[in-house]
């Protein structure tokens, strides 16, 4: 394709949808989707189709951890903490302050991670809360994320291939990626849950993942909790969203992909959000 019949993606279908398995009796896991502009902030529905050309999105999946119902409170102060805070920094990039994505996702995420941290320490019923966050933010051509714990981002290119652009902040993820586990010896290792770093809980000092991933038109994300992947494989991943077979085609993708790893699964809540462009 020549240089002058390139063509950027003008259209975004988002879904996203969250279950609270089939076994515990909380869900710990929240899902955002945000649409933003110059002049305020606006929340999504759980599934839509939108222009892309005058507006930037934001997509995050958070999953909690702690007792009773600590976790649960956690990620909500997550996805309530970018509702509010990721507004007023992006006015400040739109008004022609030079801030780089970079710096932006990194005081969001550094304040997500204070005041999770500081309920935990003032409160004995919150103590040790903690939560995973993968975050989205749509631009046209390219998503800027930030992640922190095992809650994933996956790319899925418009040639069918699916890649693992975030990184799992586990000793199993480390392995995994250094090559010395499979993709079947890490899901099944019993250490694979055991986090390094979270949002809040025991974690001193916080090392995100930032980075930025250019896309085309026919391209597609999928954001998701550490429950899909305990019900589906990357290829499962994949063919869900793709080309489901004809039993699991009912649905959006996202419906999908938490209705088949929740039977597959189910042990733990289950969210994904998926974004395509077009």
């Amino acid at each position: 394709m020549s240089e002058s019949e390139a063509k950027s993606a003008t259209r975004i279908a988002w879904s996203g949808v969250t279950d609270v398995g089939r076994f515990r009796k909380n869900n710990e896991d929240a899902f955002l989707a945000l649409r933003l502009d110059g002049e305020g902030v606006y929340r999504l529905g759980k599934y839509g189709e939108a222009g892309l050309e005058a507006y930037d999105y934001v997509f995050a999946v958070s999953d909690g951890m702690g007792g009773a119902n600590a976790g649960e409170f956690a990620s909500r102060i997550a996805v309530d903490k970018i509702t509010r805070l990721f507004p007023s920094a992006f006015r400040t990039a739109a008004s022609g302050i030079s801030v780089g994505f970079r710096d932006l996702l990194g005081e969001l995420v550094e304040e997500i991670h204070r005041e999770v941290s500081s309920l935990g320490f003032f409160y004995e019923e919150l103590r040790g809360m903690g939560a995973t966050l993968s975050l989205c933010w749509v631009r046209p051509d390219w998503v800027y994320f930030a992640h922190v714990g095992d809650s994933r981002i996956y790319h899925l290119p418009k040639d069918g291939s699916i890649r693992q652009v975030s990184e799992d902040h586990t000793h199993v993820g480390w392995k995994f990626r250094q090559g010395q586990l499979s993709q079947l010896q890490a899901r099944s290792h019993p250490g694979r849950n055991a986090l390094q770093q979270a949002l809040g809980g025991k974690t001193q000092k916080l090392s995100p993942q930032f980075g930025a991933v250019g896309f085309e038109p026919g391209d597609a994300f999928v954001v998701c909790s550490d429950g899909l992947i305990e019900g589906l494989f990357d290829s499962g991943i994949k063919r869900l969203v793709r080309n489901p077979p004809q039993y699991a085609s009912k649905g959006n993708p996202a419906e999908r992909l938490v209705r088949e790893a929740v039977r597959e699964d189910g042990k733990d809540n289950t969210t994904a959000v998926v974004f395509e462009l077009s």
